[in-house]
């Protein structure tokens, strides 16, 4: 989990809609409200553990009649949030480049368009590791979490130790609040700056699609998928806590004409540009790898959508290309790009745009998880009752919680960062969502209703536990009638 990178990236939400207290308790707020959608969804998980995760569980939890509308809503919802979040990845990674540009090159008027074009190269370099490194994607995670731990360490020791900028009493750093900066009241503007640590635990789900590579993924999934927020917040807490005692004027921070504000925090409290380009390499490099994983993440789920005929030219996008990297989804790869590409042309004409980016994705994907846990709470939660995962008596109240959160998520992050609105600081994260509905929806009448007959669903007894198995065979696929 890249802790660090969803921090920093829209760190200058935060620090307009209160500063110092919406940072470290909206991460409190945040880090506990998604811990009840973790454990629901880990039970539920620990039930029914498969690659597919949220949209397959919708089809299996609800009734007959409805499973099919249900499992295709779920996986238009996911399929959207994995793009959004992907793209908002390497978006978020090519301001941070023009953020580190800026340390050496502080007079640089940086247009829209050299945002745009950084933002493809980064994600020309995503789609080189997606298509060509395929079979090292594994070593690169491993060298990503290694890379992050080291990077929270070096942070915290060096920020903590220069503090060139000045230290604050943590009457400041833990109860400073102006949300004058966003325009908003302040209550609501707390809550504006919930953004980035929603953003941070966005992706908890998608710890499912690993439901293949565990020994006993109904009993290692659910701890992994609870267990991400506890480590999580630790994380957080080391790399803002530090920040925030040594943090340079705010005012200085939201004046940087990027608006990404991460390079020059780090160059004012190192006090030199080369000890803040050596933090700010380190947020870069965790955006990197975030990237690159989360780009393949993206493209693997737009072929298994493709796969069930649930999206246009699905023939063409589930194929695999066998020739290179052992078999990759290249069509799926090309497709899922190319949407980010064009999504990503928002920035153009608003300066709002990594916000819709990630607005989108925090509501896509907290509706997808949301949904299967509705689906539960509705029927009863009786088909929990033998999850190796059970919650118990606290299920009810878990699952209550995560869905008021994850609707509460729809409304709040299709608000504004800052009023008043202009065309070019509109949150446009509501359009993008609208607009994805409209599409789903009619190519549900035009070709879902017809063709779409649910998510493959894999023979239970060969992922339940890992004694069960036989050899090291992929689950078998059964009738989904």
């Amino acid at each position: 989990m890249a802790v660090p990178y969803g921090l920093a990236a829209p760190i200058a939400t935060s620090l307009s809609a209160g500063g110092p207290v919406t940072i470290i308790w909206g991460w409190v707020a945040v880090s506990f409200l998604t811990l009840p959608l973790a454990s629901s969804l880990g039970e539920i998980c620990a039930k029914y553990p498969t690659s597919a995760g949220a949209y397959y569980w919708c089809f299996r939890l609800a009734s007959p009649k409805r499973r099919l509308l249900f499992s295709w809503i779920n996986g238009w919802l996911t399929m959207v949030g994995v793009w959004t979040i992907a793209l908002s990845v390497t978006f978020g990674t090519a301001q941070l480049i023009v953020a580190g540009a800026g340390i050496y090159l502080p007079d640089w008027v940086v247009k829209p368009w050299h945002t745009y074009l950084i933002f493809l190269a980064v994600t020309g370099v995503t789609v080189i590791f997606c298509v060509f490194f395929n079979p090292i994607l594994p070593t690169i995670d491993i060298i990503s979490a290694y890379w992050t731990l080291l990077g929270v360490i070096v942070i915290l020791v060096c920020v903590s130790a220069k503090a060139a900028a000045g230290r604050h009493s943590a009457a400041f750093a833990l109860g400073h609040f102006d949300p004058t900066p966003s325009g908003w009241t302040p209550g609501w503007a707390f809550f504006i700056g919930l953004l980035p640590p929603a953003y941070t635990f966005s992706a908890i789900g998608m710890i499912a699609s690993m439901a293949e590579e565990v020994h006993n993924p109904s009993f290692d999934l659910p701890r992994a998928i609870v267990w991400s927020i506890p480590i999580g917040f630790l994380t957080g807490v080391f790399f803002l806590v530090p920040i925030l005692f040594t943090l340079p004027d705010i005012a200085t921070l939201l004046s940087v004409a990027s608006g990404q504000p991460v390079g020059l925090m780090f160059e004012l409290i190192m006090g030199s540009k080369g000890g803040g380009f050596g933090l700010w390499f380190i947020i870069f490099g965790i955006g990197m790898f975030c990237a690159i994983s989360i780009s393949c993440a993206a493209s693997r789920a737009t072929w298994a959508f493709a796969r069930d005929a649930a999206i246009p030219f699905h023939l063409t996008f589930a194929k695999v290309n066998k020739t290179l990297a052992g078999g990759i989804p290249l069509n799926a790869i090309l497709l899922s790009t190319v949407i980010q590409l064009l999504l990503g042309l928002i920035y153009l004409g608003s300066s709002a745009a990594f916000n819709a980016f990630v607005g989108v994705a925090v509501m896509c994907l907290g509706s997808s998880y949301a949904m299967p846990v509705a689906i539960s709470l509705a029927n009863g939660r009786k088909d929990m009752a033998d999850s190796p995962f059970h919650l118990g008596r606290a299920g009810t109240p878990l699952n209550a919680i995560a869905i008021v959160w994850a609707a509460f998520e729809l409304v709040l992050f299709s608000m504004p960062a800052i009023l008043p609105t202009t065309p070019t600081t509109m949150n446009y994260a509501s359009v993008v969502f609208v607009g994805f509905a409209l599409i789903s929806a009619v190519w549900y009448l035009i070709s879902g209703r017809f063709h779409y007959k649910g998510p493959e669903i894999p023979d239970e007894k060969s992922v339940l536990h890992d004694d069960e198995k036989q050899g090291d065979e992929k689950p078998a696929l059964v009738n989904r009638s």
